[in-house]
């Protein structure tokens, strides 16, 4: 399964959603699609995605978050898992889409190409629901019945190693960050 698709295959369900990405093809890949003022693309913050996610949906717990993560960010940032399972926002679904390389820096192998199981690590860490899934109709299953939930969700995306032809688009990162707050701000709790 390619990300693209994966992602394509849940972008309509992304609409009332606030989402945040990892940096590199993620982003860009999410940017080619189609950008929502309730995205916000985490550039420069390798690792973090999951912890940004967690703020926002421990402070909003009226939204559904998802978190766009990586493999290379995950495993960079595995005390992440701990900290999501400590906390388990029932509003937060973590994507982390496994490539098995860092692609946007090269493509060089990660540990998840030699055996490391980050749903295995997840369920050890204590998140309530982690799985793993490899084509696109069980992703899109799995995105929906979390999304839909009402628990902590891991899903990790087994995916092909390709990315954008380019990772530079024409979004301000700036503008971006502006722009992701005037929606949480005007984005009032649901009644």
């Amino acid at each position: 399964m390619k990300r693209r698709d994966a992602i394509e295959s849940v972008f309509a369900d992304l609409e009332q959603c606030v989402l945040v990405t990892i940096m590199g093809a993620t982003a860009a890949e999410v940017q080619s699609i189609g950008h929502r003022p309730n995205f916000f693309y985490l550039q420069h913050a390798m690792g973090l995605a999951s912890s940004m996610g967690l703020g926002i949906a421990l402070t909003r717990p009226d939204l559904k978050v998802v978190v766009f993560d990586g493999d290379g960010s995950i495993l960079m940032n595995l005390g992440g898992l701990t900290t999501l399972a400590r906390y388990r926002p029932r509003n937060l679904v973590h994507v982390v889409f496994d490539n098995e390389s860092l692609l946007s820096v090269g493509g060089f192998p990660t540990a998840t190409a030699t055996g490391t199981d980050i749903a295995g690590i997840a369920t050890a860490a204590g998140v309530p629901k982690a799985t793993t899934v490899s084509g696109i109709d069980d992703f899109r299953a799995a995105f929906l019945n979390a999304l839909n939930g009402d628990e902590l969700t891991t899903i990790v995306a087994k995916v092909e190693a390709v990315g954008p032809a380019a990772y530079v688009t024409d979004l301000s990162l700036l503008e971006n960050r502006y722009q992701f707050q005037r929606y949480l701000k005007v984005r009032r709790p649901s009644q």
